[in-house]
């Protein structure tokens, strides 16, 4: 079922670290590179070259706290991605290949991965909420949010709300069960998905499954490509004071 189709990048259930990732990042050495250290690696270790860059272009991040701001400029208030032009997913894509360079080690691992998140963009706007998300979908339903919940140890919850006919409030939810593939891979199996409209409640359709690398994760956001390469950004719910 395409409603199924949230992309996700989550934790292995048999690994649960006892404290956060950290990850330590070096200033640029010059105006030519950068570098970075993994998480799991003294500081002590020896500086990564990663490449050579320009510094020609007046939209080059070479950090990741200026990459991470530069996402999330280019994918918020963007419809989860549906209003951005071809040119405008090139450059989201751009720079979350820069991002990958400082992706922790062995991100599966990483207790970040767990709480909230905002399913901020995707570069096929359609997977996430599937039908509901197409150009015809659009036309009756009008999605308010969508959000997707990791718990430890194995449970993922993905969310889509919506407006249906503009009166009907609604939403599809899926309960799925992770399972670690390495370090970077994950697979999810989810349950039929959950429809509710108005005072209706109901299940239909079947089993489904995804397979998704996290590219990058930190304490705002979260990459995720999945298996057929379409590239999703998470930005972490904040907690109502």
């Amino acid at each position: 079922m395409a409603a199924a189709a949230f992309s996700l990048t989550l934790s292995s259930p048999v690994s649960k670290p006892h404290t956060f990732c950290t990850s330590y990042y070096s200033k640029p050495i010059n105006a030519s590179f950068s570098a970075s250290l993994p998480c799991k690696r003294s500081p002590r270790t020896a500086l990564k070259i990663v490449r050579a860059v320009s510094i020609s272009s007046p939209d080059l991040r070479t950090g990741p706290d200026d990459l991470v701001a530069s996402i999330l400029s280019k994918v918020n208030q963007s419809d989860g991605g549906v209003s951005l032009a071809k040119e405008e997913h090139k450059e989201v894509a751009e720079v979350a290949q820069e991002l990958q360079k400082y992706c922790v080690e062995a991100p599966v691992k990483c207790p970040l991965i767990f709480g909230e998140w905002d399913v901020v963009y995707c570069s096929v706007p359609t997977s996430p909420g599937g039908g509901y998300r197409s150009a015809f979908g659009r036309l009756f339903f009008k999605t308010k949010e969508m959000i997707q919940a990791v718990e430890a140890p194995d449970t993922v919850r993905n969310k889509v709300s919506f407006t249906a006919l503009g009166f009907l409030d609604g939403e599809v939810s899926l309960k799925g069960k992770l399972n670690a593939l390495d370090e970077k891979w994950i697979q999810v199996v989810f349950e039929p998905p959950e429809l509710k409209v108005g005072g209706l409640e109901f299940r239909y359709g079947g089993q489904s499954e995804v397979k998704l690398q996290i590219t990058y994760i930190d304490e705002k956001i979260r990459l995720g490509l999945g298996s057929r390469g379409s590239l999703f950004v998470f930005q972490r719910r904040t907690q109502a004071a």
